[in-house]
């Protein structure tokens, strides 16, 4: 082409200029440079010949010019991203990249640094995949709030947004009378769109049943086998911005009060349509689920179907059950909309940028909870609500003005905090004396004083706990909606407890007092009368099963028994009694030595089972369970866990000593280990 310019370059004359700049701009445009450019290269061709127009290679080229620290960094956060069923965009690549670089102190890395490492490793999977479908992969989500802000939602539990709807089904109680329809109250993650928590109730919204859905959200979430859930509602963690309407819940003091505290910001919408991401699951919700049950109403009144009322019979906790399995098994798991290869839940996880805060449930209650002032009284004694309360470490306190939080639901437990400075400080539980194992609601104590003061009895523990027994056994008259409402509300929040194992009951099977008692003792008189027993027995070690299930109370009486008599006490539960052990300081002092038991293998699986043989089973004759063939049976019976090997021995025992067997045969031990499978 430069040749083809050389040619006519000499000649002068204004037809031939003009043909010259014609070719000049074809030349340009063949080379892909620009007219500048090639009159440079001609340049040079007639100054340097040839070697001219040889292009300096950089000594760079085809590197990144970023550390390679950070190289590797990229490429293993990709890749650990889209391990298995998991999914990463390269934009929350960069995210993790910036958190990264923040931690450090850092400058980080630019989007378009990031992409260009990523995309010989992105280009290289999508020409191994035979079918390429990358789905629809929207812009950036952001939303405005009423100061004029906007929030960019660039990863997981930054922004939360909450609302309420009434459900379009009829609830009934537990004696198939017609009830209303409940309120749900939902919380979303905006970033994955997940359902973060929920809160089901007759109660109206407010500030609390706001604080009681945060509450759901920000816990890890536990279910019992009556649920039946494949999945898991893996979500949970603080966000960093909570995003709602301006209804009067979201502008109270309470909901600025947790804000501050758990250390979260508070938005206004700016206007009604920034709300689709939380309004719109309420829909998904009324069409897929609530209107296939019993007892929709439609949301229309008007267009009420008349069979409604004839047809509702679910009670609250039924439908909590139904909603809870939606969720978790279906709406989670179904692929996000906006990406195409990710779920809701995998959006979620890969859209971390760090590990969720493990909050204990002492800490929101700190937060969730309603409070007061108190002054203590001498012996460490408190008054509340015409109920006298006692706490530990509360004698040295006396005289001095505390903070009290309790919960309205139930305040025979309230929490102690004393003020230093502009912070509370956790001093202890009060618990109400004489009613240490009852619940009692706030209304119902207010309901039980005034009842009292009418009969002109004397206010206190054992007169307010009487007439609410008595209220109880000889109820005169109907219960209203209301009242039969708060008991469902009552056996939801009970189903959603893990059922505790206390040990009281054992110690009244080994009582010394010998004389029958004509009514049940108080919990004072069980506590002194285990710690009597178990010192003058000489205990030493104290195990206790299923630990995980017990209520902070229960722990409570454990750590006495610790420090009062000295003996080594020893938890035994699954790997939640770990999270519950946290949730209060006290405890967590005693109980930091943890030893998970998980699967055997090899030498630790035979020397286990020929200790079971010798020291558990004892057998009259030896069974030489640790021979090859007897430990090939029971491996693959157990898999390994030391809780099956346990259970499989001791049944093929017991039906090989009914055999008049002395000793454990091969064929027993396959027909049990064929039932365990």
């Amino acid at each position: 082409m430069i040749q083809s310019l050389l040619e006519n370059s000499d000649t002068c004359g204004g037809k031939l200029r003009t043909t010259y700049t014609q070719k000049l701009k074809e030349a340009a445009e063949k080379l892909g440079k620009s007219v500048r450019t090639v009159r440079r290269l001609v340049d040079k061709w007639e100054q340097e010949g040839l070697a001219g127009l040889a292009q300096n290679q950089r000594m760079d080229k085809g590197k990144h010019r970023v550390d390679e620290d950070w190289q590797e960094f990229v490429l293993k956060t990709y890749k650990e991203g889209n391990k298995g069923s998991k999914r990463m965009t390269r934009q929350q690549v960069f995210i993790r990249v910036k958190a990264r670089a923040d931690e450090l102190g850092v400058k980080h890395p630019s989007h378009m640094t990031v992409y260009r490492i990523l995309q010989p490793l992105i280009d290289k999977i999508e020409q191994a995949k035979s079918i390429r479908s990358p789905g629809w992969r929207g812009s950036r989500l952001s939303v405005k709030t009423r100061d004029g802000k906007d929030l960019q939602i660039e990863h997981s539990n930054q922004v939360w947004q909450c609302d309420h709807t009434l459900v379009d089904v009829l609830l009934v109680d537990q004696h198939g009378k017609i009830l209303s329809r409940p309120w749900l109250t939902t919380v979303i993650d905006s970033y994955s769109r997940c359902i973060m928590g929920i809160n089901l109730g007759y109660n109206p919204p407010s500030s609390q049943i706001l604080a009681l859905a945060l509450r759901h959200a920000i816990l890890p979430k536990q279910y019992g086998s009556e649920y039946g859930l494949h999945e898991e509602w893996g979500t949970s963690g603080l966000p960093q911005h909570f995003y709602t309407d301006a209804g009067i819940d979201f502008r109270s003091n309470h909901l600025q009060q947790i804000g501050v505290q758990l250390g979260f910001v508070c938005h206004l919408r700016d206007r009604p349509s920034e709300g689709g991401s939380v309004e719109r699951p309420f829909k998904t919700l009324n069409t897929e689920l609530f209107s296939t049950l019993q007892g929709y109403t439609g949301s229309n009144v008007q267009e009420r179907p008349g069979e409604a009322e004839k047809e509702a019979c679910l009670t609250l906790r039924q439908l909590e059950q139904m909603l809870v399995r939606y969720i978790v098994d279906k709406y989670n798991q179904r692929l996000d909309a906006r990406m195409g290869d990710q779920t809701r839940f995998q959006r979620w996880e890969s859209g971390l940028i760090a590990a969720p805060d493990l909050l204990s449930e002492r800490d929101l209650d700190i937060c969730l909870m309603k409070q007061t002032r108190r002054q203590i009284q001498r012996g460490g004694y408190l008054q509340f609500e015409n109920l006298m309360y006692r706490g530990e470490l509360l004698t040295g306190y006396a005289g001095e003005s505390v903070v009290l939080r309790y919960d309205p639901r139930d305040i025979t437990t309230i929490l102690v905090y004393c003020i230093e400075g502009d912070k509370e400080v956790f001093i202890a539980r009060a618990y109400a004396q004489d009613l240490e194992a009852e619940e009692l609601s706030l209304d119902e104590a207010k309901a039980s004083s005034r009842k009292v003061r009418e009969v002109g009895k004397a206010v206190s523990n054992r007169s307010i706990l009487a007439e609410v027994r008595e209220r109880e056994t000889f109820q005169t008259q109907k219960n209203t909606k209301k009242e039969r409402q708060k008991v469902e509300q009552a056996e939801v929040k009970k189903s959603k407890q893990l059922i505790p194992v206390e040990p009281e009951s054992s110690v009244e099977a080994v009582s010394i007092d010998s004389e029958p008692e004509s009514e049940m003792p108080e919990v004072a008189e069980i506590r002194d009368r285990t710690l009597r027993v178990l010192k003058g027995c000489g205990v030493e070690m104290l195990i206790i099963d299923e630990a995980d299930r017990f209520k902070p109370k229960t722990f409570a009486e454990v750590r006495d028994i610790f420090d009062r008599l000295e003996i080594a006490v020893i938890l035994v539960g699954t790997d939640r009694l770990d999270a519950v052990i946290k949730r209060d300081e006290q405890v967590y002092n005693r109980f930091r030595s943890c030893h998970r038991f998980g699967k055997m293998s090899g030498e630790d699986f035979k020397r286990t089972v020929d200790i079971w043989e010798k020291q558990i089973l004892r057998l009259p004759v030896a069974s030489n369970l640790s021979s090859k063939t007897m430990l090939k049976t029971l491996r693959e019976a157990t898999g390994g866990y030391i809780g099956l090997m346990d259970m499989i021995l001791r049944e093929t025992a017991i039906r090989a000593l009914k055999k008049g067997l002395q000793k454990i045969d091969l064929e027993t031990l396959k027909e049990v280990a064929a039932e365990y499978k």
